[in-house]
């Protein structure tokens, strides 16, 4: 079939990459502008332009998708269906309604739960054992349109948002190729969503990773996993901020060292530490940090951080209160 893909970032090169093998016709690929990124701020290309100049495939940046003059070139490209994978830009009714078979999108959630901007993360942070991906045809609702095809997965008790998001590009990239052949032999099936078990996956913001340790331990060691790698979680500690890159909640009935009551000291309070340890006060459970990084240093392990920043047992961890 005649393709023109459209998708920006990581998650969608591996959707690329499985169109193409397949066979299929990519007559445009449709990716965001390039931006600057990094520290030093130099305009570098999205994930999904490297790959398709690759494949040595055209590509088109527009700002915006649904002006008039882009438009009238996807309608001179002719192709038989549009797939679209984390593009970012909403597509318009003049725009979904070009392609012969329409368009579809790539979805990384079992849909209707977690329609929106992070699926992934918030899958995690919710305490979810399993998601996936759909396959859908595009309508003009926030991830509202028929579903085609779902395939679903594991969430490991040590999952992390980066992990969870290479396993789903992965199982779009499988999933759109059957997908495809179902719609170009006339066998896909259309089902209907309904609003029933749905949520929002609001959008992820920076300040969602300063900790509130009133939490119970169980809900922030999500959070960490969750918000992994970016834009991670922090505590406020002497005045800088503290990155928390993992943690492991600790049994009520942990044969180790043991921690104060927990109706003693305030939350964010360090309960228990010794050359490997952390312990903090949660406003339920126990929670130990095992990997950590200090403002302007590296990530290391709890035993690393320990030997050259001496916590005591009393010291308070704080909302950081960073800036989007």
């Amino acid at each position: 079939m005649r393709i023109v893909f459209m998708g920006t970032p990581d998650f969608a090169v591996p959707i690329l990459s499985a169109i193409a093998e397949a066979g299929h016709t990519v007559v445009g690929v449709v990716t965001q502008p390039d931006k600057p990124r990094g520290r030093g701020k130099a305009v570098l290309m999205t994930p999904v332009k490297e790959r398709a100049l690759e494949l040595g495939l055209t590509v088109y940046q527009p700002v915006k998708v649904r002006e008039s003059e882009f438009v009238e070139v996807l309608r001179k490209l002719d192709a038989d269906v549009f797939v679209v994978a984390a593009f970012g830009q909403i597509l318009p009714k003049t725009v979904l309604e070009i392609p012969r078979l329409g368009c579809v999108n790539v979805h990384s959630s079992l849909l209707p739960k977690y329609r929106g901007a992070a699926p992934i993360q918030w899958a995690i942070i919710d305490g979810l054992k399993e998601t996936g991906v759909t396959t859908m045809m595009m309508d003009e609702g926030l991830d509202t349109g028929d579903v085609l095809e779902q395939a679903a997965v594991a969430i490991s008790p040590d999952e992390t948002g980066g992990s969870l998001h290479d396993k789903l590009s992965a199982l779009g990239a499988e999933l759109i190729v059957s997908t495809l052949e179902k719609l170009e032999n006339g066998t896909a099936v259309r089902t209907p969503q309904t609003d029933e078990m749905t949520c929002y996956a609001k959008m992820l913001k920076k300040t969602m990773g300063d900790i509130d340790w009133t939490m119970d331990a169980e809900a922030i060691e999500r959070l960490i996993r969750g918000l992994s790698p970016w834009p991670g979680t922090y505590t406020g500690w002497d005045g800088k901020t503290l990155k928390i890159w993992k943690a492991q909640v600790v049994p009520e009935s942990c044969c180790g060292p043991r921690t104060q009551p927990e109706e003693d000291g305030v939350c964010g309070q360090v309960v228990y530490t010794d050359k490997s340890h952390l312990y903090v006060k949660c406003g339920k459970g126990t929670l130990s940090l095992t990997e950590l990084q200090p403002e302007g240093k590296k990530r290391m392990e709890a035993d690393a951080f320990l030997r050259g920043y001496p916590v005591r047992k009393g010291t308070v961890f704080v909302k950081s209160r960073q800036a989007d």
